[in-house]
């Protein structure tokens, strides 16, 4: 074993994650806070993101919450939602207001870069917890003994494992052999960030046929670009990625073909979008559970992906003393949400990357109407998600206003 050999009375209170993305390092804090002694194992050489922001909803903020992280997130975030939607001319189809979101939710949509969300993770757990360059596989799940995983440098036993090994996860297809996995969306997505200076930037998404484009400003000015179109599976781009943006999206409005050709001074990430089409059967198999993409891989259209595996975590922290039968609560707790979830972010992916330009047309004009009816409408597309509370406390700060923009 790579700590040497504890037995199992030793490994009954050690959780190992594998995966050190956003899902891990919040499911070993949650852990970390309640006792576990937990060790991190991520095959990369760091575990900050490359290259892309995430946005957190008043879901996950309040999940964050519970581990004293809130507050903290609030202030190093940009608010998102004073933009709207538009056509690939500019023509706007809907408004958006951040105060409308915080005061129906209680909190805004924020953006930040995931290296500045992971980082801020990291800082919080006891020194040593994470172990970069650690290639690991599940090697047993458990069951009335203790869960077992290999490195190049020897087996580690625990009463937990904790997979957040990401949309093609290894552990899933262990513990799950008979499952399809992951499968292609229909669509490819690209991300970049423009540094500043830029000029200021009004947040929006653009929907055309078949593609769309967003432009979100974080708080240090810098802007976070990302787009998708409906295209075979890897698909090339024989001249490169920003050509590829430019032959796609550079006949839109301002300022998306600038914002283009400023990212080419940094990297821009391509991406086939896979999703699990097919939901497991549960999220966990002895004393090993499936967190995040790893468990319910949706496809970026809903923005809750990130935030589901946050969700994720707390959970399963709460759900998870030592004992495989446990985890059959953060099973039933789970399942059905992320389900739901990722059933609403394909439809949202359809909608958005509508092809057909009649049908285009039409769905332009519908939201045009509805949005004539304040943002109260769309609103209520988030009922039922970001109006979602962690089953332990605490909340935020009751000190903090959340309608009051910073």
């Amino acid at each position: 074993m790579v700590d040497g050999p504890e037995g199992q009375d030793g490994a009954e209170r050690r959780a190992v994650v594998i995966g050190g993305g956003i899902g891990g390092l919040t499911a070993a804090l949650a852990l970390t806070r309640r006792g576990w002694r937990v060790t991190v194992l991520e095959r990369a050489d760091s575990t900050a993101p490359v290259g892309a922001a995430i946005s957190l909803a008043p879901n996950a903020l309040r999940a964050l919450d519970t581990l004293g992280l809130g507050d903290e997130i609030r202030d190093l975030a940009a608010w998102q939602g004073e933009g709207g939607l538009r056509t690939p001319r500019g023509t706007w189809l809907a408004r958006s207001d951040a105060r409308a979101v915080a005061e129906r939710f209680g909190d805004p949509l924020v953006l930040l870069h995931r290296a500045t969300l992971a980082g801020t993770l990291a800082a919080r757990l006891p020194e040593g917890t994470v172990r970069t360059a650690t290639a690991a596989t599940l090697a047993d799940p458990g069951g009335p003994g203790p869960a077992r995983v290999a490195t190049a440098d020897g087996d580690i036993e625990a009463g937990l494992v904790v997979a957040a090994d990401g949309v093609h996860s290894r552990a899933r297809a262990a513990l799950f052999p008979g499952h399809p996995g992951a499968v292609y969306a229909g669509f490819t997505s690209w991300r970049m960030m423009v540094p500043p200076p830029f000029p200021t930037v009004a947040p929006h998404e653009t929907w055309g046929p078949g593609r769309l484009w967003g432009s979100q400003p974080l708080k240090d000015g810098t802007v976070y670009a990302y787009a998708a179109a409906t295209l075979p599976e890897a698909a090339p781009a024989p001249d490169g990625e920003s050509a590829e943006l430019l032959r796609r999206f550079g006949d839109w409005h301002a300022p998306v073909p600038a914002l283009i050709e400023a990212g080419r001074a940094g990297p821009v990430l391509r991406h086939d979008v896979h999703h699990i089409a097919t939901p497991l059967p549960a999220y966990h198999r002895g004393r090993t559970a499936l967190v995040g993409d790893a468990a319910h891989a949706m496809p970026p259209t809903l923005g809750q992906g990130g935030n589901q595996a946050i969700e994720d975590a707390v959970v399963l922290a709460h759900h998870a003393p030592p004992g495989a039968s446990a985890l059959a609560a953060y099973t039933a707790a789970r399942r059905p949400r992320t389900t739901a979830m990722a059933r609403k972010a394909v439809a949202a992916g359809r909608l958005a990357l509508l092809r057909p330009r009649p049908a285009v047309a039409l769905r332009n004009g519908a939201l045009w109407l509805l949005s004539r009816t304040g943002p109260a409408f769309f609103l209520r597309g988030f009922d039922g998600i970001a109006d979602w509370r962690p089953p332990q406390a605490p909340y935020a700060s009751p000190a903090r206003n959340p309608t009051s923009t910073p």
